[in-house]
């Protein structure tokens, strides 16, 4: 009776063990592939909760199908235009197919990441300093396409994204940026600054204009300076003249008549400026030749009228001298005394 107590107890023992060993549990995230004496079945992936396998001849191994994020280490490269940079990025990938990604790939997270630098150092070449500034997604999707392209069909990992995280550029390059991203800034200023003073001054020729129609008028705005000045607390002194005196002056200098009254021709006032973008272009340089060439051509005619003018002054002067000077008179000629004068 004890034996038999015994032997049973020795059959349940080994019955536990071996169910033990048997049942396994698979989490949600996971997937199970069985391998039979070494061979993976390939109709036998298992999924989430309870499985049971052959406790002796069947292995279970489990594969993790979450997305996994993975830094790329900082790769150092030259760019296109010849700038180097030190570029890292971050990849986003999950296994889509566990028989591929055990079978396939030794380590499946340790080749996507050296496929991932090799990719990004052969991005940086392709690319310029520019575009790895200023279009990352275009050279994200450019190098998500290249690493999913050599790890999804063979290894059974499908690549969700890259992103690169930070474009180290050297120190001198930095202050080059610095420098003309500030000039920019200060020609902008500059342009909109001149744009003001421009519909000020258009502004001003209009108030002018209106004031010059009566002479009161001039006078009354003297006087509202002379208040505006004195309001304030300082040692200024303000001698108000007439502007009837200097006028009086302008008429006995003659001004009035030297300077005729011309009317001029309206100038044609460009549209105001939305922004500083909106400014025209400089002139090109074969324009500028073309205006110095004119002004010499000019310069030139102006010199040979007043050559001509002084040559024929010359000429002019020459000629009344002549007309001034008057004729020599020759005296007769007298014969000695006792010649006889000839024969005819």
């Amino acid at each position: 009776m004890g034996a038999a107590i015994l032997l049973l107890s020795i059959l349940g023992f080994v019955l536990l063990v071996l169910l033990s060993a048997s049942v396994k549990v698979i989490q949600q995230f996971e997937r199970g592939i069985v391998f039979r004496f070494g061979q993976v079945q390939l109709n036998s992936v298992r999924g989430a909760g309870l499985t049971a396998i052959v406790p002796i001849m069947d292995r279970l191994q489990k594969v993790n199908m979450q997305t996994v994020a993975m830094g790329v280490p900082a790769q150092d490269g030259i760019t296109q235009d010849n700038v180097s940079v030190r570029v890292d990025a971050v990849v986003y990938f999950r296994v889509i197919d566990p028989v591929k990604a055990i079978v396939n790939i030794q380590n499946y997270g340790w080749a996507v990441s050296q496929v991932a630098q090799t990719s990004l150092r052969s991005v940086i070449g392709k690319a310029d300093m520019q575009q790895l500034l200023s279009e990352r997604a275009v050279i994200n999707q450019e190098l998500a396409m290249i690493i999913d392209e050599m790890t999804e069909d063979p290894w059974g990992i499908r690549i969700e994204r890259v992103e690169i995280k930070d474009v180290s550029l050297p120190e001198g390059m930095k202050r080059s940026m610095a420098r003309q991203a500030e000039a920019e800034r200060e020609r902008r200023a500059r342009i909109i600054t001149a744009d003001g003073e421009y519909q000020a001054s258009k502004r001003l020729a209009a108030a002018a204009h209106e004031l010059s129609k009566d002479p009161a008028s001039l006078q009354l705005r003297l006087l509202q300076t002379v208040t505006e000045v004195a309001a304030e607390k300082n040692s200024t002194l303000v001698m108000p003249l007439p502007v009837e005196m200097l006028r009086f002056f302008d008429k006995m200098a003659g001004g009035s008549e030297a300077h005729a009254v011309v009317e001029e021709e309206p100038i044609e006032e460009p549209p105001p400026l939305a922004s500083a973008d909106d400014v025209p272009p400089v002139a090109a340089n074969n324009e500028f030749a073309a205006v110095e060439a004119a002004q010499e051509d000019h310069a030139a005619a102006i010199a040979d009228e007043t050559t001509d003018d002084d040559t024929t002054d010359d000429d002019t002067t020459a000629g009344e001298r002549r007309d001034t000077v008057p004729p020599k008179t020759v005296p007769p000629k007298t014969e000695p005394p006792g010649t006889v004068p000839p024969k005819p």
